[in-house]
């Protein structure tokens, strides 16, 4: 009899154990199984993206493009305080088909003395393609207004061939040839006198009158509403 109340017991707490074990997984509440599943891809949503924003642009990794500048465009010639421009002799870099040359890059006038849009930029720089129709249009509308400013571009590629191929690409009417400004003691001259710094946020850009004094240097691309501020400037 002894023995069969042991051999009850043992049957009762196998069977216990049994359906504890059965019912385990119905215990779990659904939100701490999916826990783990949902923190992973919570931090791949987050990081994705900030990867792929803070990846260095191609070939030229120490320099980062600029947005629209901020505030007025000249704020009233206090911009250019203190930025002066070395007058230097850069190559020339023309789509396939045209000549490459050199050319001198203005820090004072050209027979005769003009205003001079110095404009910075690099075939990587997004902002700074996206501005280049409107410095053309720019150029035509004070031209038309009798205020004519000749429009200097200085590309800051480390690759010469990738710039190339991207005047080679451009429309008719876009921009088939840029002085280069490639690394080197010349790029540190310019930079250093403009008080720009050695990897530029680009685009950036001078304004230099007929005596080859700037007056107004802009950090990041021009806008639309940012013509009366230049043709007021030009025309005085």
């Amino acid at each position: 009899m002894g023995r069969l109340s042991s051999l009850m017991r043992g049957l009762r707490l196998a069977r216990v154990a049994l359906v504890a074990v059965i019912m385990a997984p119905a215990c779990d509440s659904p939100s701490s199984a999916e826990a783990p599943t949902s923190r992973s891809e919570h931090v791949l949503s987050t990081a994705a993206p900030t990867a792929a924003t803070t990846a260095p642009p191609p070939s030229s990794a120490a320099h980062v493009p600029s947005p629209a500048h901020a505030g007025k465009l000249c704020d009233g010639d206090g911009n250019a305080k203190g930025r002066t421009l070395p007058k230097l002799t850069l190559p020339v870099v023309a789509a396939a088909g045209l000549a490459e040359q050199e050319a001198t890059l203005p820090a004072a006038s050209w027979g005769g003395g003009q205003w001079t849009w110095v404009n910075f930029w690099a075939a990587w720089c997004g902002p700074c393609k996206e501005e280049m129709p409107r410095l053309s249009a720019f150029q035509e509308r004070l031209a038309r207004a009798g205020a004519p400013v000749r429009f200097v571009f200085v590309s800051l590629d480390d690759d010469a061939r990738q710039l190339q191929d991207f005047l080679a690409r451009q429309p008719q009417d876009g921009l088939h040839s840029s002085l280069w400004l490639n690394d080197g003691p010349k790029r540190t001259s310019v930079l250093a006198g403009l008080r720009m710094k050695s990897a530029p946020e680009l685009p950036e850009q001078a304004l230099l009158d007929p005596n080859g004094r700037v007056r107004c240097f802009v950090q990041g691309a021009v806008e639309d509403g940012d013509y009366d501020e230049i043709a007021a400037l030009v025309r005085r």
